[in-house]
């Protein structure tokens, strides 16, 4: 299975454009707070449109209580910067893509302990839009993994 793990989410348009993702692809995503928005926002459901029914949502109170429930292994933090270009890695079926808030990112200290991966992008342009970001690294796994049917 594919876990998208926001990891304090700010903005409730990228969330629900990444669970309209998740859903579309089957993936289960993964919420850790705090988050300066609910779920139920409007902002954040309109962007999910009316694929909420078909969402696999799991909360987290925090980072800490998210590490504890899944540990650290197959954890892909993505982000700017780090050495690894998504596209080189093999990734393993269970795998965890964890993206950070849209302002600050992951926390250093988590980057220091796993793999990080990151998208190439032109180095005037600081980042991507996170919604973006996690489609592009959800389909190549997908891509790698399989399990997407065309129906």
């Amino acid at each position: 299975m594919l876990h998208i793990v926001l990891v304090e989410p700010e903005i409730p348009q990228n969330t629900g454009n990444i669970a309209r993702t998740c859903a579309a692809i089957g993936a289960r995503l993964h919420i850790v707070n705090p988050t300066p928005f609910e779920i139920s926002d409007k902002t954040v459901k309109r962007a999910g449109l009316d694929y909420w029914q078909h969402l696999d949502l799991e909360m987290h109170e925090n980072l800490a209580a998210f590490l504890d429930k899944y540990g650290t292994e197959a954890l892909f933090f993505v982000e700017t910067g780090t050495d690894t270009l998504y596209s080189d890695v093999a990734f393993p079926a269970n795998t965890f893509l964890l993206f950070g808030k849209e302002t600050t990112g992951l926390p250093r200290s988590l980057l220091d302990s796993g793999q990080g991966i990151t998208i190439p992008i032109l180095s005037h342009i600081r980042s991507l839009n996170l919604s973006n970001a996690v489609a592009v690294v959800a389909y190549e796994v997908v891509r790698q993994v399989g399990g997407l049917i065309r129906v």
